[in-house]
């Protein structure tokens, strides 16, 4: 295979690449922010799709950010590849309280309640929910009685107002990101629109100065040729 990796890495360093890239998270932001701008496209679609990609880092279909992201640059016309870029905003570093303002918000819009540090409970059910997808996978192939018991309570406790309180805070940062990167890329393109230009300017008269000098030799040439013929 061509794109291969000639070290293959251990389960161990892939979470640990996850967690905390080998550059460091300021290198990797860079690259990203590097990559969104040089985007050929406007700076108000750039601007959207990154707005896209914010908000979809609020909501709860982890895995499955990239095609919520496309989704939603689509329906506002933004553009795509800012949008892909944009879902960066949710990282092992953000993940957390994302995830904690948006059960908050969740289960004060619904009316019920959120038990602030339930970690344990919280990663108990996730390993419930977890736990039932297998047992009812092989329940389909075997005896084993399906159970939807943990499931339900995952979707009621986590997932829903979790789904729910996303909207909110995700539209609000969207919103923010796609007014702080609007002027940002608008500064940049117009910047690298005059490099290219003042480059584009110089060959130019780089190519005018040689023709001149071309067109000058045999001028010259001639001017001697006829001085010899008349001296001879």
């Amino acid at each position: 295979m061509v794109f291969k990796r000639r070290d293959r890495r251990s389960p161990v360093q892939i979470a640990s690449d996850f967690v905390y890239p080998r550059g460091g998270w300021t290198r990797a932001f860079h690259y990203v922010k590097h990559r969104v701008r040089r985007l050929p496209d406007t700076p108000d679609r750039i601007a959207r799709g990154i707005g896209a990609g914010v908000f979809a880092a609020f909501t709860p279909f982890y895995g499955l950010h990239f095609l919520v992201a496309a989704i939603g640059a689509r329906l506002i016309k933004g553009n795509i590849l800012a949008a892909l870029s944009g879902t960066f905003f949710g990282n092992p570093l953000t993940y957390v309280p994302i995830g904690v303002i948006c059960l908050q918000t969740g289960h004060f819009l619904l009316g019920t309640e959120y038990e602030e540090g339930d970690t344990q409970g919280l990663m108990g059910k996730f390993a419930s929910a977890m736990g039932d997808l297998k047992n009812n996978f092989l329940a389909l192939f075997t005896d084993r009685v399906a159970d939807w018991h943990g499931l339900s309570q995952f979707y009621d406790d986590v997932f829903y107002p979790y789904m729910i309180g996303g909207i909110i805070p995700g539209v609000v940062a969207g919103v923010i990101c796609y007014y702080l990167s609007l002027p940002l890329i608008l500064t940049y393109q117009q910047r690298r629109r005059a490099k290219i230009k003042a480059k584009f300017e110089e060959i130019k008269r780089l190519a005018e100065d040689s023709a001149a000098v071309s067109s000058a030799e045999p001028l010259g040439s001639g001017k001697n040729m006829q001085k010899e013929s008349s001296d001879v």
